[in-house]
Formats: structure tokens, sequence, C-alpha cells
């Protein structure tokens, strides 16, 4: 069957452009409304991709709907957060209005429930007859009187267009590290310690001193902006309000490594936020920031934004990896790493939001004042997306070190009236539960956490009151990961499933002895044994309600 005209221009437009499938995919996505059978087949035949292997990608992915009018229908977010605050009871409110209403993971507007997603609109609202087009939330006022560094400029006004962000500094970074040389650059990111903020706190000085000592082309800067963790948001925070600071942040990381290209690899739940970072790119390149000859350095980068479709697994920088190439999004097996074959299997720096934003402010200030901002023996700061049970939830810039109660009780107000806080998680779900016995000895840092049996990651803490009933929030917390598992692997495709199924109650029969014997067996199989993060981490949810929440485990398998 011949390819109509009109599928055939958008597939000449994207064809020849790098890491093409994504957008190309999009396209017929917005233009139809849906991805059609014709549509499947002309993109498989224009980009030389076997229909069956584009058909099993396209279907991974939670956005791409197949169905006429599934880009306008409801999306209502019935993350962990929004179903406390009545996400599901929006969702049976608009599919009683008759609307094709459908649920989907949580999509980063904790700070703001309940968010609805239609077509490139983000509504938001506590019942179905107050949604309404809501902006990004700002982080709320400095309420610590710290010294900032990310969000030091972040609620000036305009600081989101160039001109704004050229009156407040930015820019200065880079043009000082183009006059010098791209070791020095190495040297004071190394210098500073500045480590990944995404979840792995891998040093970023020396990833980039891999990528720019692997003599192979050509390399690529990737940023890893699929902020699918449940409970995360400071990332669209920063690239709705500061995105020039990211952008600024990939050329020092490109020019440091000798990298003529790099990919925003956004998560599709942020659509404004997509938008938005398409026209500062073009306005970049009109100020000639990005393109061949960079302030006319010679310094060749150029930029390009790749909106995901929907699959927590994609920020797992494998799976991201494979996600760019228009592969299927597992992850990949290690080694080796991106750093020597990452994108289209040459070396590839890949950074979080955060990280990348922090570069500048390290570059035009400096590694000692950047250590400065801890506390004690720690060293710089970290974006914490608080949620829940809290007074007022946001993105709040904390000092590493900084006790978890002054955050929760002194920035954020605490509990609502007349609770009290029972439970929090740290890295949003994968850290699993702190319980409220060991909040006074918490210090928003690696060590004190992993003392504790949990980590901060991404650094998202959901706050769960003593209303809560905490089995139930660990199944609601596994059933995320059972549903996002990517299914490569047995031991989390299949663990994740059979540890939510012994918190829904179909465990009833067992003794308290035997359910506990049986869990902690999945969970030592699972992160042993599973491929990637999400297998290793989910066990943390059982493990940590066993160990905080005795008395609600015998109470459940006891009914």
């Amino acid at each position: 069957m011949p390819v109509a005209a009109s599928d055939q221009k958008l597939i000449d437009q994207w064809k020849n452009e790098p890491a093409p499938l994504l957008p190309l995919l999009h396209a017929f996505h917005d233009r139809d409304g849906y991805l059609s059978d014709d549509a499947l087949r002309a993109v498989a035949d224009g980009l030389k991709t076997p229909l069956a292997d584009l058909y099993g990608t396209v279907t991974f992915y939670h956005h791409f709907s197949r169905t006429p009018g599934g880009l306008e229908a409801p999306r209502v977010c019935t993350g962990n957060i929004c179903c406390l605050r009545g996400g599901n009871e929006i969702l049976e409110t608009l599919k009683s209005q008759g609307q094709a209403a459908t649920e989907m993971p949580c999509s980063g507007r904790c700070d703001a429930p309940i968010p609805v997603l239609t077509g490139h609109t983000t509504l938001a609202g506590e019942t179905a007859a107050d949604l309404k087009a809501t902006p990004s939330p700002l982080p709320p006022v400095n309420p610590g009187g710290i010294e900032e560094a990310l969000f030091s400029n972040i609620r000036k006004e305009g600081h989101n267009t160039l001109s704004g962000y050229q009156a407040n500094g930015g820019f200065s970074a880079l043009k000082s590290v183009l006059a010098g040389e791209p070791q020095d650059i190495i040297d004071t990111i190394t210098a500073s310690k500045l480590a990944g903020r995404g979840g792995a706190g891998f040093p970023t000085g020396l990833k980039w001193q891999a990528v720019a000592d692997c003599d192979r082309h050509p390399k690529s800067i990737v940023c890893n902006a699929d902020e699918g963790e449940p409970g995360c948001f400071k990332d669209r925070a920063l690239m709705d309000y500061d995105p020039y600071a990211l952008i600024e942040g990939m050329i020092i990381a490109a020019f440091a490594t000798g990298a003529p290209r790099g990919f925003i690899y956004l998560r599709y739940e942020y659509p404004e936020t997509n938008a938005l970072l398409e026209q500062c790119l073009a306005e970049a390149r009109e100020a000639g920031l990005l393109g061949n000859n960079i302030l006319d350095s010679g310094f060749e980068f150029h930029l390009y934004v790749r909106r995901g479709a929907g699959a927590y697994i994609c920020g797992e920088e494998g799976s991201l990896l494979n996600s760019l190439e228009g592969k299927h999004p597992f992850p990949r097996n290690k080694p080796p790493f991106p750093v020597t074959h990452g994108f289209e299997d040459k070396p590839t720096a890949v950074n979080n939001v955060e990280t990348l934003c922090a570069v500048p402010h390290i570059i035009t200030k400096g590694p000692e004042w950047y250590h400065s901002l801890g506390l004690g023996k720690n060293i710089g700061t970290k974006l914490i997306s608080l949620s829940g049970d809290i007074a007022r939830p946001g993105n709040y810039e904390v000092p590493f070190g900084l006790p978890l109660k002054t955050l929760l009780y002194d920035w954020a107000g605490g509990p609502f009236s007349g609770r009290s806080i029972q439970a929090v998680t740290m890295a949003g779900l994968s850290g699993g539960f702190l319980g409220h016995q060991v909040l006074d000895e918490l210090t928003l840092d690696d060590p004190c956490i992993r003392s504790h049996g949990s980590f901060l990651g991404a650094g998202g803490i959901m706050v769960f009151d003593d209303s809560r009933d905490m089995v139930k929030a660990a199944h609601d917390a596994m059933a995320f990961f059972a549903h996002e598992s990517c299914g490569k692997c047995f031991p989390c495709r299949i663990g994740t499933q059979r540890l939510t199924e012994r918190l829904n109650g179909d465990a009833k029969n067992l003794s308290t002895e035997a359910w506990t014997e049986e869990v902690n067996d999945i969970n030592e199989a699972m992160k042993a044994t599973s491929a990637c993060g999400l297998g290793m981490a989910a066990p943390h949810v059982t493990e940590s309600l066993l160990k905080y929440f005795p008395d609600q485990v015998a109470a459940a398998t006891q009914s």
C-alpha cells in the first residue's frame, strides 16, 4: 500500500534528524489524535523498522493512543499522593459524565493535585468541577533563610526568558569557560564534588572525564529529564522557571567533553515544559548560543528536545538511551557503560536536570563556595520535592545535613491540624518508608538515611499522617512498580506482582510468620537478581513496612 502524501511529508521532515522515532510518532499522534495502523505502517516503512518491532515499542508507552480521540481524552493522575487527595473520585466522575477518562501514574504535580492531562494541557483541581489549566507551581519562598544555589534566581519575574536570564548573570559562566580549556571545567566540577542528583550520586567530574578521555566520536550529552519517580517534581520547577540554566549547563558539559550534540529527554507528562524548552532552544540558536560557532568560539553544539511517551523505566539511563535510539526501552546490561558506549554506542554523559543546572553556579562562584553550602562535613545543596500530608508541599532547596524535622515542621508547617506524622518515604517510592520512630534522628544526607535502611535518591519525600493505612500505602506503591516493570527480567516482573498480591489481602489465609517469610524471600531474590534499579528498589517498600509497621502487617494478615 503506497504511503499517503501527507504521511510522507511528516516522515521526510524527521527521518534524517537525530533520534527520529519519538518525534515522528508524536507528529502523527498530534496530527491525528491517535496512532492509526496506517501511521504505524508509514513510520515502519520510512524508518526501515519491522512493523512488529515498532508495534511492540509503541504499545509499551502509556500515552500513545491507538484509539481515535485518545490524545484529547482525560488522563487522571492516580499516583500515591493524588489518591490521598481524591484522584480516583475525579476519574470516576469524569467516566460517569461519559468521558473516556483513564488513569495515569504520578505525573509530577504532587504540589498541586489533582492533575489531569487533555491533549497538551495540564488541568488541576480538587474535584472534577474545579479542573482548570494550572501553571506549574513555583517553589515556596525560601523559608529557612539559607543561601540557595539553584533556586537563587528562580522566583524572579521573567527569569525563564533569555533576556531575564542574562540580566541575572546567565551565560556568564559559558563565556568564561569558552575562553579557557575544556579540562579546566572538569577540574572545577571535580573539585566541587558535585554528584549526580537523579538518584545514583555518581561524581559528575569523573563521568565527564571518562567521556572526554574516550577517543570515539561523536560524543553526546544527554539530560535525563524523565522525572517519573512518584513524588518527585523538582526538575519540572527548574525547567519551567530556569530553563536556560539547564541549557547553559549542557553547553558547558559539551565543551568539557568534546560533544557536538545533546538531547533533553523530557517526560511526556510535562507538555507545557516541552513547548517552553523548544522555544528556549530556538531563541538560544538565534542568539548564537547554540549551533555551529557558539559565541564566535569555533565550538559546535546542537541541542534537541526528545519527548518521551510515558514509561517509568525510561528514567533508567540504559532504557532512556534505547528509547532515544528508537529501540524497545529495556535496560541495558552493564558493562559497557554509557561513558564509552552510550547513545548510538558512542561516549555519552547522561546527567540529571538538577545536576546540569548546578554547573553554571559552580563555574561562576567556585568549588569552595559550593562546599560551604552544606552543613557540617556535608557539601552543597539538594532539591527536595515534599508532598502528602503536610501543610506546605512544594520544592525546597536544603543544605545537605539539614535535620528532616526542620524541613517538615519549621519550613513546611508540619502535618495538618490534629494529626501527627506516621511515616515518610525517601527517594520517592524507591527508598521505601521511614517510620515516625526515627524522625528525630534523620538528617538529609545519604550516610544518615542509608544507616536507617533507605536512601535519599532523587529527593522525593512523601508524608503520611496517622490516619493512613500503611499496608494500603505499601500496596499502592508496589502496584505502581508492578505496573511499570518493563518485563525484561523475571525476578522483577514476577516479584513485584507477587508482592502486590501479598499486600492486597490474597494471603490472609497465611499466618503472619508465613507471610513475612514469603515476602522476605521474594525481597531477597529481587534485590540479588533483578536487571536494573526498579527490581532492586521495590523491595524497600515491603522491607520497611515490616520494619516500622509490624502491628499493621499483623492486623492485615490476620483479618
